[in-house]
């Protein structure tokens, strides 16, 4: 069963779907997640959807929500700042333990992309998350943008954006940036993001994603269960990104790669990587305790 839902974060009402499995029976209460979407994608489409449907087929109740800017949500439409969306996950974590169908104390995050970087900093800052999955994260912004920008020439464009945005700024002149200069995605797959993402975004998010450091607070998981998956030649976020995840996190901590997908690993349907979260989950955070 899926429904509307709203929820207020920093005064912005936030959209989302709640997503309830078939045989909850009254009265009863399972563990919860909320769900993440990518850069600029929405709740609707991409790997937010299918990952929101998979937890309720393994039984699971499922938040996936529009950050604020994206969607339905309110905000200024782009505005993708990455703290900003670690407060909107608190305040999905907060929403979901007012509901009777959810066990207080187990909700989760899972997170995709941008969304796993903002998921697993979520749950490093706030120890109400009682467990993470990131999908294809990443844990240091500029280390990230310099090898999605690898040829001399493409650090080169890409610094130089940058230097502009901030004399703009300084200037009280925000730019608008396209989304493929900030995160190159090759053609063959970008018919994975949702519809009606975002095309354009203005400086500031580049420089909230260069800052943002999941890497620094990721050990602080612990001894909640932190679950890294990431494709192993991964053409969109490095897949070192989700290595140095794990170097960085503690125990429980679990790091998968998987052959023969690329960025949008759950689209692909493989069923390795299905049967690895669904291991994960009846070990690390089963549906009975």
């Amino acid at each position: 069963m899926q429904k509307k839902v709203s929820f207020y974060s920093d005064g912005l009402l936030l959209t989302g779907i709640l997503h309830i499995p078939e045989d909850l029976k009254p009265g009863q209460k399972r563990p919860a997640f909320t769900v993440l979407h990518g850069f600029g994608s929405n709740k609707d489409g991409g790997t937010a959807l299918l990952a929101a449907e998979v937890l309720e087929t393994l039984g699971y109740i499922a938040l996936r929500f529009d950050f604020r800017g994206c969607g339905d949500s309110q905000g200024e439409r782009g505005r993708v700042i990455c703290e900003e969306q670690v407060i909107d996950t608190g305040n999905a974590t907060n929403f979901l333990e007012t509901l009777p169908e959810v066990q207080v104390g187990r909700v989760g995050v899972l997170g995709f992309s941008f969304g796993a970087a903002v998921a697993c900093y979520a749950a490093g800052v706030n120890d109400k998350i009682a467990a993470c999955i990131s999908m294809g994260g990443w844990g240091d912004g500029e280390k990230k943008f310099k090898k999605q920008h690898e040829t001399h020439e493409a650090w080169a464009q890409f610094s130089q954006m940058m230097q502009e945005g901030k004399a703009q700024l300084k200037a009280g002149v925000s730019i608008k940036v396209p989304r493929y200069n900030i995160v190159p995605i090759r053609p063959g797959i970008r018919n994975n993001l949702a519809p009606g993402s975002i095309m354009e975004f203005p400086y500031e998010v580049v420089e909230s994603m260069y800052n943002f450091r999941a890497n620094e607070v990721v050990g602080k998981i612990a001894p909640r269960p932190l679950l890294l998956l990431h494709a192993a030649n991964d053409t969109v976020t490095p897949t070192e990104q989700s290595i140095d995840l794990f170097m960085n996190s503690q125990q429980p901590a679990e790091l998968h790669l998987f052959s023969d997908v690329d960025h949008f690993i759950l689209a692909n349907q493989n069923t390795v990587v299905h049967a690895t979260l669904q291991s994960w989950l009846n070990k690390y955070f089963p549906l009975d305790t």
